[in-house]
Order: C-alpha cells, then sequence, then structure tokens
C-alpha cells in the first residue's frame, strides 16, 4: 500500500509541475495586449508609459525567466499580483473562493442525493417506468445548456411564479455574517443568525439545481450501467440462488461492486464543478471564481489567470489522487 501511495503522489506532483509549464504559455500567449487592455489607447500610445508599465509586470524579460519567478513564487505560496485589482492574487481568490465551494458542493451534494438513487432504481427495475424516467433525466440534464437552462430557472421561478429569490448569494437588504470561513450557511449557523441563513440556502437551490443538472445526468447513468453489469454477475445468481432477501442483494452484494466507476466519475465531477460554473455564476451573478476567471480573461490579467488555472488544475491532480487511494480502500486488488 504504501509503495502504490509513493508512486501515485509522485506521479501527481510530475503533472503539476507540467501544467505550470502549459499554463504559463498559454497565459503568456494568448492573443490580447495586457498593455492595451489596462492602460488604454490614450497610455499605450506614450513609450515611456509603456515601458515602465512592462518593466512593472516583468513582460520585458525572457520567457523562461518570467517562469522561473511563477516557479519561485509559487513554491512559496505567491501566486502574484492581479493587475485589474492590484492586490495580491491569493486574497482575490480567499474572497471569490467561499462562494464557488459552496455553490459546488451543494450542486455536487444534490447530483449525488438524486442520481446514485435514481440509477440503482433504474438497474434493479429495468425497463420499466422508473427507468425511462431515469433516462429522461439523464438526456436532459446531460444536453441542456446550463445557460439556457438557468435562465429558464430563473424566468419561471423567480420572474414567473415568484418561488425563489433573484441572483445573488443574499437580498439587498440582508446582513452578512462576520466572516469566518466564507461559506455563509456556516458562518450564519456559527452565528445563530437563522434568518439570514435561511436566506442564503433559498439563493442556492437554483443555481445548484443548474449546476448540478449536467453532473446528475451523468452519474444516473453510470450508476445504472454499472449497477446492470453488476447484477448480471455470477456471484449475484449465487446469492439468489442462496435465496437472499432482493435489498441486500443490491445494497450488501452488487453495489459495492458497481461503485468504482462511480467514485471516478465522482470525484471529477466535483472538480469540474468547482472549475466550471463560469455560466452558472454569471447569470445569477454570484461573486465566485467563475465570475473572477472570466473578468480575469477580458481584461487579460495574465497573472490571475495563471493562478487560478493552476489551482483548478491542482484541484483536478488531488482529485484524481484521492479517486486512486479510493481504489484500493474499495478493490483490494488494485493494491497489489
Amino acid at each position: 500500500m504504501l509503495r502504490y501511495l509513493l508512486s501515485r503522489l509522485a506521479t501527481s506532483v510530475a503533472m503539476v509541475l507540467l501544467a505550470t509549464v502549459v499554463i504559463f504559455l498559454i497565459a503568456n500567449t494568448v492573443p490580447g495586449d495586457p498593455v492595451l487592455s489596462q492602460l488604454g489607447d490614450m497610455a499605450a500610445s506614450n513609450p515611456a508609459t509603456v515601458a515602465a508599465y512592462r518593466a512593472k509586470w516583468g513582460l520585458d524579460l525572457p520567457l523562461w525567466e518570467r517562469y522561473w519567478i511563477f516557479l519561485r513564487g509559487l513554491a512559496h505560496g505567491d501566486l502574484g499580483t492581479s493587475i485589474a485589482s492590484n492586490r495580491p492574487v491569493l486574497d482575490d481568490i480567499t474572497d471569490y473562493g467561499p462562494a464557488t465551494i459552496e455553490l459546488a458542493t451543494v450542486g455536487f451534494v444534490l447530483s449525488l442525493a438524486v442520481g446514485l438513487p435514481l440509477g440503482i432504481l433504474a438497474a434493479v427495475r429495468r425497463d420499466r417506468w422508473i427507468d425511462h424516467v431515469a433516462r429522461a433525466v439523464s438526456l436532459v440534464g446531460v444536453s441542456a445548456p446550463t445557460f439556457w437552462l438557468a435562465f429558464i430557472m430563473l424566468a419561471i421561478f423567480y420572474g414567473a411564479l415568484d418561488w425563489a429569490p433573484g441572483p445573488g448569494r443574499l437580498d439587498p437588504v440582508a446582513f452578512p455574517p462576520d466572516r469566518v470561513t466564507g461559506l455563509l450557511l456556516i458562518d450564519t449557523a456559527l452565528a445563530g443568525d437563522w434568518d439570514t441563513f435561511r436566506d442564503a440556502a433559498a439563493h442556492l437551490v437554483l443555481p445548484s439545481i443548474v449546476l448540478a443538472a449536467a453532473t446528475l445526468g451523468l452519474i444516473t447513468r453510470t450508476t445504472r450501467a454499472a449497477m446492470l453489469e453488476a447484477l448480471s454477475q455470477d456471484y449475484v445468481r449465487v446469492a439468489r440462488a442462496k435465496g437472499l432477501r432482493a435489498r441486500l442483494i443490491v445494497l450488501g452484494h452488487a453495489l459495492p461492486n458497481a461503485m468504482l466507476p462511480v467514485v471516478t466519475l465522482g470525484g471529477l465531477a466535483y472538480a469540474n464543478l468547482l472549475a466550471g460554473a463560469v455560466m452558472t455564476e454569471t447569470v445569477f451573478s454570484w461573486p465566485g471564481l467563475g465570475r473572477y476567471t472570466f473578468r480575469s480573461a477580458v481584461t487579460v490579467d495574465f497573472p490571475a489567470i495563471m493562478a487560478v488555472t493552476t489551482i483548478v488544475a491542482a484541484i483536478f491532480v488531488l482529485v484524481n489522487f484521492l479517486v486512486d487511494l479510493s481504489y484500493a480502500l474499495l478493490d483490494p486488488r488494485v493494491r497489489k
């Protein structure tokens, strides 16, 4: 087990280093001039101003030297300074990150709470009405564009029916609690402010459903396919021949063996929710990393782009590492 752990850890470190190279090259070769986007036409026409700007942000240095400075900063926990906000990027990520983590976590829990039981029921009752419902939910969730689904949800439940609150994390008249974690549900619970807690939870409903839609479809389909394969194995037939109850066969024998592909998909889905919430956050005016990344891309804020992308890459590598460890725990054959 230790050898397996060390090999996966070494692979993860190498992947992160390789990702930094790719991220740096892309961020520094994308179309668009940061000088023009930040200074404007008038200031950009002044050679002295342009030269001072390039010297300030290291744009006059060779590419390899700029990468070494970027890598050295990462090693010391320095993600650079944002050109747009003129603040350390780490401070910006600390401000915007909790909103994305809260939204992605709620969306992921929602997709698991619905997708896993629906996939299991669809496999157990194959070709019955619940199976057809599961297929329809999967198809809609995977096929519906995020921005379209977000606008539809807002138009129906906020605009027409007035069942849900508007965009944002809180109502304009609500006072946010003292910041402890940045997660409103936790901070309001710690402060005992249950009115604001209910307001924050209500604002989470629509964006979390939109964010969870595609993941819900994938988890349902993967769970159904894995369960169908597990239920067709010989050990399940033997368990049925022994007269074991159907619930014990499904939950005690088939489900544990069907969890490997679901664990893989679930880990990557959560990482994807953290990294891919741009459209959802934009439509719902959610002040998270998605909107921050979009604004950084528009303004060619390359230090912020590199920092956020590096963090996203590290999240995916970490999730893959944890998935590999879960494989070893779920299947002893992997450890050997």
